[in-house]
């Protein structure tokens, strides 16, 4: 069974000021360093457990690669100790370690050498890689007139051809059809329940939320969060809309700690999400609410009805394009529908300070029976494609509703009733 240790690990390099100075430095010992040190990893500490599928995030330049490369070992830390019990397959670049010269085929041999397998190992699988990786005829080929899907199938079904203790997987396959895609995450999906230890990059929030059961957020280098793959990835988004803003020295960020709710004005009370949400001096999200189709307030809703998302906020400042939006996500955090007043095409105006603003959005619940949560969000400057100059406000699953099952309604199963309309005819 295979486990990571991470501990105080650290990672620099050397920047040196001029192109000479690497030399001097080096011929020149007694005069001193010439280098200064660039950080990348500062103070990384995690353990992965035996059958741990843990999901690694991070916007570009937060050190996810680097991480990986430590723990594979093609790379060594400045500080810090990595320990991994159990064989490790790891697939963090597509194809890396493929000779181009050389045929798929030769590929697979050397490749599987590199994996710690036998010759005999080897040929004995080559059946098995070559169906699963699906060139067909190419794996007779030179490499290098594959495509990177091509290459992507054949290192992952190389990689995976025997179960390994610890799979490290970056981004890889995200460049393979989805039919392929799917066929992988069965595969990994059964290498983990049969107690494979996942390492997972990625930039998809729904796979990380299907795959993982745990996920470390990485920011500028350090951890910056350990835990539930969905209060990781609120925190992630969080980083992205402020990297985006015109005035992120405004932007607050819950950590996963609890807030209490402050007075608003008079008896209005400022809502707090959960981790991740976003709170500016601006704006103050004061009520949410799903209403039924006769305008009463309800936490449960009949499926297939029409429902109305009733949403205000109290304004501080006065505002000159201020949009109000939301998401609805499933039980498992998977966003089932989002879209704002903007994306909407809905014209805005502009808007006192001390202003209450009701935004309600009136929609057929065709959901599939079960439990929802809402997250809602208030921006201001609205541009592009759905992009905004302020995000002020973001509160991640601040109301949760049911919807509950519609006995007039056709029998279905998925995610989304789509209402088909059904014609049968003879000739």
């Amino acid at each position: 069974m295979g486990s990571i240790t991470v501990r105080q690990v650290g990672k620099a390099y050397k920047q040196y000021p001029t192109r000479w100075s690497r030399l001097a430095e080096w011929a020149l010992p007694m005069l001193g360093t010439r280098h200064s040190l660039k950080w990348v990893l500062r103070d990384i500490d995690f353990h992965i457990e035996a059958g741990e599928a843990v999901g690694l995030i991070g916007v570009n330049g937060a050190g996810k690669s680097t991480l990986l490369k430590l723990i594979t070992g093609t790379s060594q830390p400045t500080t810090g100790v990595i320990t991994t019990h159990g064989r490790v397959a790891a697939l963090l670049e597509l194809g890396m370690g493929f000779h181009p010269d050389f045929t798929g085929r030769q590929n697979v041999l050397i490749a599987g050498q590199l994996l710690g397998l036998s010759l005999e190992e080897i040929s004995a699988l080559m059946s098995e890689i070559l169906e699963f990786a699906e060139i067909g005829e190419y794996i007779d080929q030179q490499v290098r007139v594959y495509s990177s899907g091509m290459q992507m199938r054949l290192a992952f079904s190389v990689a995976t051809c025997v179960r390994p203790d610890i799979l490290i997987v970056d981004e890889a396959l995200a460049v393979g059809d989805v039919f392929f895609q799917q066929k992988c995450f069965a595969r990994i999906e059964s290498f983990t329940k049969a107690g494979t230890t996942l390492l997972f990059v990625s930039h998809s929030a729904g796979t990380v939320l299907n795959i993982c059961n745990r996920c470390i957020f990485l920011r500028n280098g350090a951890v910056a969060f350990d835990g539930a793959p969905a209060d990781a990835l609120d925190l992630y988004q969080a980083e992205l809309l402020g990297r985006l803003d015109q005035a992120p020295d405004q932007l607050q960020i819950r950590a996963a700690t609890a807030v209490a709710p402050v007075p608003a004005k008079d008896d209005l009370v400022a809502l707090t999400g959960k981790t991740g949400s976003i709170t500016t001096p601006s704006v103050d999200c004061v009520l949410v609410r799903m209403l039924d189709a006769h305008g009463n307030e309800r936490t449960t809703l009949i499926a297939d009805q029409p429902a109305t998302l009733q949403i205000e906020y109290l304004l501080h400042e006065s505002l000159r394009d201020p949009h109000v939006g939301f998401k609805i996500r499933n039980r498992f955090g998977v966003v089932l529908f989002e879209t704002n007043s903007y994306c909407m095409g809905q014209p805005s105006r502009p808007v006192a300070a001390g202003t209450v603003l009701t935004a309600n959005f009136t929609v057929p619940l065709v959901l599939v029976p079960d439990e929802y949560t809402i997250t809602v969000g208030f921006s201001d400057g609205g541009y592009g494609e759905g992009s905004f100059e302020r995000v002020l406000n973001y509160m991640h699953e601040v109301h949760c509703f049911v919807v509950a099952r519609n006995p007039e309604a056709i029998t279905w199963s998925g995610l989304v009733n789509l209402q088909p309309q059904l014609q049968l005819s003879t000739r």
